[in-house]
């Protein structure tokens, strides 16, 4: 009788004890390993499957602690920084035993990767910010703001709009799952470029849920973010990678993480929103596997 030998990356679901808390990872495809972080925070994994990059890449896709079926924080919803989800991605890279992964993260995902590359360099091969910014707080919340208002006046009539405002506006009451599940739902239409023409082809991101992550440290103390500062130190190849449309993360910040970093590589999918691995698979995925094979010829 033969029996089929599992290993860190057979594809699959996977669960890992990290220091007391599981760690849940799905491992799709085959190629260079690309562990893939995603965004939120507590938003579920699913949303960021990018089957046209698992025909060329191994694809780990991340189920963060705190969210969906890995284990919680004692201090949950608090605690949950860009450094312990680092921790986790440290104990994730030695389970997986490769010497050097490409880590993409996306949205809050990418302000985890950010923080990744700039203090544990030497474990990447390299690392795609894929709609991310190099800060957070009051100033990245108003170019979202006025981001919103040209969604806004751009797809005035269109139905539903007024719900998409609604949980906008929520965003700064969420306090429990059901709330952040509802407003990640209710944003959809405001995260992509072109929804109303195209709903019934989108239709299956409407199944993503959410936990509710404070934002806050164990001792309530906000992660604050501003990386614009050390982006010159970065000593990984980078791509950054971001929709021309995006609200939340678009061409601007996106600009100024390219600039920052030495030698990175941008990439702007001219129609796409804050999903763009979803608007324009193939273009997405082109970009991502041509950089960590060049990133990978490097390191080889």
């Amino acid at each position: 009788m033969n029996t089929a030998v599992t290993t860190p990356l057979s594809p699959g679901t996977h669960t890992v004890n990290l220091e007391r808390v599981a760690q849940r990872y799905h491992v799709a495809g085959t190629g260079p390993v690309c562990l893939a972080h995603p965004g939120g925070p507590g938003l579920s994994w699913e949303y960021l499957r990018m089957p046209a990059a698992e025909e060329h890449l191994t694809m780990v896709y991340v189920e963060p602690i705190g969210t969906g079926a890995s284990g919680r924080l004692p201090a949950h919803p608090h605690g949950y920084t860009r450094e312990r989800y680092a921790q986790a991605l440290d104990g994730l890279i030695r389970h997986l035993g490769v010497a050097r992964v490409h880590l993409l993260g996306h949205s809050h995902g990418g302000f985890v990767a950010q923080h990744y590359a700039l203090t544990r360099p030497d474990r990447l091969a390299g690392v795609v910010l894929y709609d991310s910014a190099p800060v957070t707080g009051p100033e990245h919340f108003a170019e979202a703001a006025r981001n919103m208002e040209v969604f806004a006046r751009r797809n005035a009539g269109r139905p539903g709009l007024r719900d998409v405002l609604d949980a906008w506006e929520s965003l700064g009451g969420l306090a429990d799952d059901e709330a952040v599940t509802l407003a990640a739902r209710g944003l959809l239409p405001a995260y992509l470029a072109d929804y109303w023409d195209h709903q019934e082809e989108y239709a299956s991101l409407f199944s993503v849920t959410g936990t509710y992550i404070s934002g806050l440290d164990d001792r309530l103390v906000p992660d604050a973010i501003d990386d614009r500062a050390m982006l010159g130190s970065f000593a990984v190849p980078a791509l950054v990678i971001a929709g021309r449309h995006d609200v939340i993360c678009g061409p601007r910040w996106a600009g100024e993480l390219a600039d920052g970093i030495p030698h990175a590589e941008l990439v702007l999918l001219e129609n796409s929103g804050h999903l763009g691995h979803v608007e324009e698979p193939d273009t997405f995925a082109r970009a991502v596997t041509a950089f960590v094979a060049g990133s990978a010829r490097d390191h080889s």
